[in-house]
């Protein structure tokens, strides 16, 4: 995702190539932590087409939907994976706090109106972006109703 949409991420390729196997280890393991979920789209060849997280940082804010990624050709509505894996993401965030987080960059317009069509809206909070103090991450939330375990 850094090679295509690197606004998305909050670090640089370079940086993210430098990364050693045990700290992608530490990475990966974060989503089967207590307080996070990661879920993920493999093809029956082994391939990764998608990937979404989310974890409580804080109790006052709850989930913050994070690590967000679909392959260019399984991107969009038509085949229906970006909204799977959301789905999954939005039933374990619905029975941790009721409300969904994400931040994004202001710049990235088209996340954003893929968030909107979601029912996710923007709170007008905003905080520097990590990899450019110029520009900004936009806060946007969707209220979910808790799901029957």
């Amino acid at each position: 995702m850094i090679s295509d949409t690197p606004i998305a991420c909050s670090e640089t390729e370079a940086d993210a190539l430098a990364v050693d196997e045990t700290e992608w280890r530490r990475r990966g393991a974060q989503g089967s932590r207590e307080g996070s979920i990661t879920v993920a789209a493999i093809a029956e060849n082994g391939n990764w087409l998608g990937t979404m997280a989310a974890y409580i940082a804080h109790p006052s804010v709850g989930p913050l939907f994070v690590g967000v990624y679909v392959t260019p050709d399984f991107r969009g509505t038509e085949l229906g994976l970006t909204d799977s894996l959301l789905s999954a993401i939005e039933a374990w965030a619905s029975n941790n706090g009721g409300r969904l987080t994400l931040h994004v960059h202001e710049a990235n317009g088209q996340a954003q109106k893929a968030y909107s069509k979601r029912g996710f809206e923007f709170t007008g909070h905003s905080a520097e972006y990590s990899l450019d103090a110029s520009s900004r991450e936009v806060e946007m939330t969707k209220e979910l109703i808790p799901t029957a375990v």
